[in-house]
C-alpha cells in the first residue's frame, strides 16, 4: 500500500515538473515536419495569429473599443430630445468650476455665467475661470481697467456687469445687443447698489429704488416706465421677464404683458428674497416659506423639499433652486441633468456661511472658508452646436455604427455564402445564371445607388426604419465579392476525393455543399467578413457624412462628421470633428489589421518559416 502511494506521488511530481518545464523553460524548437505532425490546423492558425503582434494589438484595441461602445450606453444613456443652447460649442475639459486657489479664505462673492464664473476677493479684485472665451472678440478675461475696488458682480449668458465701491457700474463681454454697454444716463450715477445680468440683458437698481434695463428688450418683457419706479429694492430676471421686490417687501411685475409671471401668489406675507430660473420665479418670505410660479415645467422647479429649519437664502440656476437654512444646511431641487441638484454628502455636517448658484454650477463656502462645488464640471470631449455632450454621442453613435456594420456583414455573408457555394458546386446553367446576377449587382455604382435608394425610399420612414433600410442596402449590395471567392474555393474542393465518396454513399447534394465542402472554406469567409465589417462601417459613415445615412438626432460617427462640415466648425470648434474622425479611423485600422493577421495565419504560404 505504501509503495503504491509513493508511486502516485512520484507520478504527480513528474507531471508537475514537466508542466513547469513547459511553462518556464520555453518550447523546444521543432522542424517543420515535426511541428505540422504535432499540431492541428486550428492550433497552427491560432499560434500564427498570436505571434503577429500587429494583428493582436489591433484585435485587442478593437475589443476594448467595442466593449466600451456596447456596454457604455447602459451607464451613459442618450436622450435624443435633449438640447441646451447655453452649452453650445464648449471645448473639452473639466474646468468650469476650477476656481483660482488664491480665492480660498478671501472670497467675497461669486456669480455664475453660462460657461464661466466670476468672483471678487476681499480686496475687490475680479477673477474669471471656466470657459470665458466665446470668440476672438468676446472674452470675459478682458476685464476693463480703472474699475477700482469691485464690490458686486453679475455674470450673464455672455457678459459681465460689475459695481465698484464708488457706486459706478461697468460692463464687458458680448455687446451685440448693448447688454454690456452702460447707458449714458447711468455713467454719471454713483448710487447703484444692485445689478443682475441675464440672457442678452442687464438690470441695475439704484439706492433710491429706480431700475434701469439695457440689452435685448424684444425678448425680455420690461417697461422703462413701470409704476413701481422708486420703490424697488431687488430684481430677479428669467429668460424673458423681470420682476422686482419692493421696499415694502412685495413682489411686483416690471413688464407690460400679462402671463404666467404676472400670476403672483397672494398672501405670501413679507417677502425677503427673490430669485428666478430661466422660466420660473421663486419668492421667500420671512417665515422661510418658498412660493414658485411662472412656466412650471417637468424639471421639478416646484418640488420644494421639506427642511429641518427655516430657509433664509434662495439661489437659482437655469432650471434648479438651491436654498440655505438658518442652521447653515443646503437643500436643492429641480433639474439634475448635470448633478446640479445633488448636494454633496461632504456638506451634510458642515455649516455653510455663503451660497452661490447659477446656470448649472453651485458654490458653497463653509465656516472654515473651504469652497465646495457641485454641478456641471465640463465635458470630457466638449459639446456640439446644440449643447450635447460629444463623448455621450460618440459612445452611443459607436454602438449604432458598429451595429449597422455587423448586421450588414451578416446579411452580405449569408447571401454571398449561399450564392457562391451553390454556383461553384453545381456549375452549368445554375452557375451561369447566378454569375450573371453577381455581375449585375457588381456593376451597380455602389455609393450613388445607395444614396438614390435611401433618398427615394427613406423620406417617408421613421428613424428606426431608415436605420434598418441602411443595414439591408449595405448587406444586399456588398456580397458579390465574397460569393466569387467562395465559388472559386468550392470549384477546387468539389473535385476532391471526400466529395466523390460522399456522392457514392448517397449523401444529398445540398448536404455535401453545406456540411462537407463549406467547412473547408470557412477560413476565407472569416477573413472576408472581418474586412467587410470595416468596409461597411466606412460606407455607413460616408453615407451619413453625405446626408443620406442615419439622420440626426440619432448619432453615428458618420453623421457627427456631417454636422461638422463647415469652415467655421473646422477652424474654431476642432473637437467636434477630430474625436469622431480619430475613433472611426482607429476602429477601421484595427479591424483591417485583424483581418490581415487572420489571412496570414490561415495561409501557410504567407508565413516565413
Amino acid at each position: 500500500m505504501n509503495n503504491e502511494k509513493k508511486h502516485n506521488q512520484n507520478k504527480k511530481r513528474s507531471f508537475l515538473g514537466l508542466l513547469l518545464i513547459k511553462l518556464f523553460a520555453g518550447k523546444e524548437k521543432l522542424s517543420l515536419l515535426e511541428e505540422e505532425q504535432m499540431q492541428s490546423p486550428l492550433r497552427t492558425v491560432v499560434k500564427n495569429f498570436l505571434s503577429n503582434k500587429l494583428a493582436m494589438g489591433g484585435l485587442l484595441t478593437f475589443i476594448i473599443i467595442f466593449a466600451v461602445v456596447i456596454i457604455g450606453p447602459f451607464f451613459n444613456p442618450l436622450d435624443l430630445s435633449f438640447s441646451e443652447t447655453s452649452q453650445q460649442n464648449i471645448g473639452p475639459g473639466y474646468d468650469l468650476m476650477k476656481y483660482p486657489k488664491e480665492l480660498e479664505g478671501k472670497l467675497k462673492e461669486i456669480s455664475v455665467g453660462s460657461t464661466f464664473s466670476v468672483g471678487i476677493d476681499e480686496e475687490g479684485k475680479v477673477h474669471v475661470w471656466g470657459k470665458p472665451k466665446y470668440s476672438k472678440t468676446i472674452d470675459m478675461t478682458k476685464i476693463p481697467s480703472g474699475m477700482g475696488k469691485v464690490v458686486k458682480i453679475a455674470a450673464g449668458y455672455d457678459h459681465v456687469i460689475a459695481i465698484n465701491d464708488m457706486g459706478k457700474v461697468f460692463g464687458w463681454g458680448s455687446n451685440r445687443l448693448q447688454q454690456s454697454r452702460i447707458p449714458d444716463e447711468l455713467i454719471s450715477k454713483d448710487n447703484i447698489i444692485d445689478v443682475v445680468a441675464g440672457y442678452q440683458s442687464s438690470v441695475v437698481v439704484t439706492s433710491d429704488g429706480y431700475t434701469y434695463f439695457f440689452g435685448n428688450d424684444s425678448i425680455n418683457d420690461y417697461s422703462h416706465n413701470h409704476e413701481h419706479q422708486g420703490q424697488i429694492a431687488k430684481v430677479a430676471v428669467s429668460s424673458d421677464a423681470v420682476l422686482g421686490l419692493t421696499l415694502d417687501n412685495e413682489v411686483v411685475y416690471l413688464g407690460k404683458q400679462k402671463g404666467s409671471y404676472t400670476k403672483i401668489p397672494e398672501n405670501m406675507g413679507k417677502v425677503v428674497d427673490l430669485s428666478a430660473t430661466a422660466a420660473t420665479i421663486a419668492a421667500l418670505n420671512d417665515k422661510g416659506q418658498v412660493y414658485i410660479w411662472g412656466n412650471i415645467s417637468e424639471k421639478g422647479e416646484d418640488s420644494i423639499p421639506k427642511t429641518d429649519s427655516k430657509i433664509v437664502e434662495l439661489n437659482a440656476g437655469r432650471f434648479h433652486y438651491t436654498a440655505k437654512t438658518e442652521d447653515g444646511k443646503i437643500y436643492s431641487w429641480g433639474d439634475n441633468h448635470y448633478g446640479q441638484s445633488a448636494v454633496p454628502k461632504s456638506l451634510k455636517d458642515k455649516n455653510v456661511k455663503a451660497l452661490y448658484s447659477g446656470f448649472y454650477q453651485n458654490y458653497a463656502i463653509t465656516e472654515d472658508n473651504n469652497i465646495v462645488t457641485w454641478g456641471l464640471k465640463g465635458y470630457l470631449l466638449g459639446s456640439d452646436d446644440l449643447g450635447r455632450d460629444i463623448f455621450n454621442r460618440l459612445l452611443n453613435g459607436g454602438k449604432m455604427s458598429m451595429t449597422i456594420g455587423a448586421i450588414a456583414v451578416i446579411i452580405s455573408t449569408i447571401v454571398g455564402v449561399i450564392i457562391g457555394s451553390i454556383s461553384g458546386f453545381f456549375g452549368g446553367k445554375v452557375d451561369i445564371i447566378l454569375q450573371r446576377i453577381v455581375e449585375i449587382i457588381s456593376s451597380l455604382p455602389f455609393l450613388p445607388f445607395a444614396m438614390i435608394l435611401s433618398a427615394l425610399i427613406g423620406n417617408n420612414m421613421t428613424s428606426n426604419q431608415r436605420i434598418m433600410l441602411i443595414m439591408v442596402i449595405l448587406g444586399l449590395l456588398q456580397w458579390p465579392g465574397l460569393s466569387r471567392l467562395i465559388r472559386a474555393q468550392v470549384l477546387a474542393e468539389r473535385e476532391k476525393e471526400f466529395v466523390t465518396a460522399a456522392r457514392a454513399i448517397g449523401v444529398k447534394q445540398m448536404s455535401i455543399v453545406f456540411k462537407h465542402v463549406l467547412p473547408n472554406v470557412i477560413s476565407i469567409i472569416i477573413v472576408s467578413a472581418t474586412l467587410d465589417f470595416a468596409t461597411c462601417m466606412l460606407i455607413e459613415a460616408t453615407l451619413s457624412y453625405l446626408g443620406f445615412g442615419v439622420q440626426a438626432p440619432q448619432p453615428t460617427w458618420g453623421n457627427m462628421l456631417f454636422g461638422s462640415k463647415n469652415s467655421t466648425v473646422i477652424q474654431n470648434y476642432w473637437w467636434r470633428w477630430v474625436f469622431a474622425s480619430i475613433i472611426l479611423g482607429i476602429c477601421v485600422i484595427c479591424i483591417n489589421l485583424t483581418g490581415d493577421g487572420l489571412r496570414d495565419a490561415i495561409d501557410p504560404k504567407s508565413q516565413e518559416r
